[in-house]
């Protein structure tokens, strides 16, 4: 995927993400198959300053249930096959929006982003050491707990790994 395309689907995403009302420093919890989508909905997020949540799919109903509790996204993003599951468990934890996400290109997140057209001129006042995720640690010794990884954690991050690897403009990750 080029810069270009990232740039213009991941918007559409972001689109997508505020018609469902999502403003900067508001959740989005995902629990959803590795796929080029759930990237766009990462990036989406990122660039629009609204908190991801990343979400395990080997996750019980009942860890789901906690962290939708804990995290308190706006927004809940879910597989297809898993909303009857899923489904009361965001509604206890009072999420506006569930929306789905399928592997294959399914899902209702997708009809949204399809609606949305262009994407939008996004917010420009998400500074570097705003929350950017919340991870939630495995919970070996306990209960889980969401640890916050701030904007710049992941800049910073990410500038690591590209000097450690070498990663030049014709490397393909």
């Amino acid at each position: 995927m080029t810069y270009a395309l990232l740039h213009e689907q991941s918007g559409r995403f972001a689109a997508a993400l505020m018609r469902c009302g999502v403003v900067p420093g508001d959740r989005v919890a995902a629990q959803v198959d590795k796929s080029a989508d759930a990237v766009l909905l990462y990036v989406a997020c990122l660039r629009m300053g609204a908190v991801f949540v990343p979400i395990n799919v080997a996750n019980t109903s009942s860890e789901v249930d906690y962290f939708l509790r804990d995290s308190m996204p706006k927004v809940a993003v879910i597989r297809p096959a898993d909303r009857a599951l899923l489904g009361p468990p965001a509604a206890r934890a009072g999420v506006q929006h569930v929306e789905t996400l399928g592997a294959d290109g399914e899902g209702s997140l997708l009809e949204l982003v399809r609606q949305s057209g262009e994407h939008p001129a996004l917010p420009r006042s998400v500074g570097a050491n705003s929350p950017a995720a919340i991870v939630y640690t495995s919970g070996t010794t306990g209960r889980s707990k969401g640890a916050v990884l701030m904007r710049a954690n992941l800049a910073s991050n990410a500038a690591v790994l590209v000097e450690a690897w070498r990663f030049t403009s014709r490397d393909i990750v």
